[in-house]
Parts: structure tokens; C-alpha cells; sequence
């Protein structure tokens, strides 16, 4: 019973670190929130809203390619949204997971790359496979 509560639970906790930790404000003044769906593999924010539809939510997509190995697949920001450093802050959350969680990463998406490449203080670099 307590083992599948703590399993549970787990996401759950570390949802809020992602969420505390990459709520950003904007250039706008608006502040978005990193939500990550373990299940489902991905990150998202919904830009400038709490609700609407899908498509209007930027997404990271990622795939578990091994035990300890993630691929970083793609990202995907509404056009209405690009320009505001929304992918920055998916890309951040999805990287921060990779250390957090220990796990080593394969990078397909381009603008992921272009982000580790922009933001070397971050040390990820470590947890990217070539």
C-alpha cells in the first residue's frame, strides 16, 4: 500500500520542483508555468492563458530510448507565442529533468541543440550522447 502511494505521489512531487523552479516572467510581464506529464513524456506551457485548447499549449515532446536514456525529440510553440523564450523555458525543464533524474540524452530536436550550445554555465553538455 505505502509503495503504491509513494508511486503515486512521485510525479506529483516532482511536477511542483519543475513548476517552482522554471516559472519564469516574461518581456510581456506574463508568467508561465513548465508543466511535465511523465505519462504522456512531455513538457508544456500554456501561453498567456490558464485554459484553452491543446493546440495552443507548446509542447516538448521526449521518448525513453533505455533504462537511464531519453531522446529529446521536438518542440512546438505556437506561432502566435514564438519569439517569447517559451522553447527556452521547455528546453531548461526538459534539461534540468535529464541532470535531476541522472539520465543520459540524445538530442533530435535542433532548437534543443542550439539551446545547450547557447548556454553552456549549465553544465548539460555531460548528459548529452554524441
Amino acid at each position: 500500500m505505502t509503495s503504491k502511494l509513494f508511486f503515486r505521489l512521485t510525479p506529483f512531487a516532482f511536477r511542483f520542483r519543475v513548476c517552482s523552479r522554471v516559472c519564469r516572467s516574461l518581456s510581456s510581464g506574463q508568467n508561465l508555468t513548465v508543466d511535465h506529464d511523465r505519462h504522456n513524456r512531455r513538457f508544456t506551457v500554456a501561453p498567456g492563458r490558464e485554459t484553452g485548447s491543446q493546440e495552443d499549449h507548446a509542447v516538448l515532446r521526449y521518448r525513453f530510448t533505455g533504462e537511464q536514456e531519453v531522446d529529446l525529440m521536438s518542440t512546438y510553440v505556437p506561432e502566435i507565442f514564438r519569439g517569447r523564450g517559451v522553447a527556452a523555458l521547455l528546453s531548461q525543464a526538459a534539461l534540468d529533468f535529464v541532470v535531476e533524474e541522472n539520465l543520459k540524452a540524445q538530442v533530435s530536436c535542433w532548437y534543443i541543440k542550439k539551446y545547450i550550445e547557447e548556454n553552456p554555465e549549465r553544465h548539460y553538455k555531460a548528459c548529452i550522447l554524441t
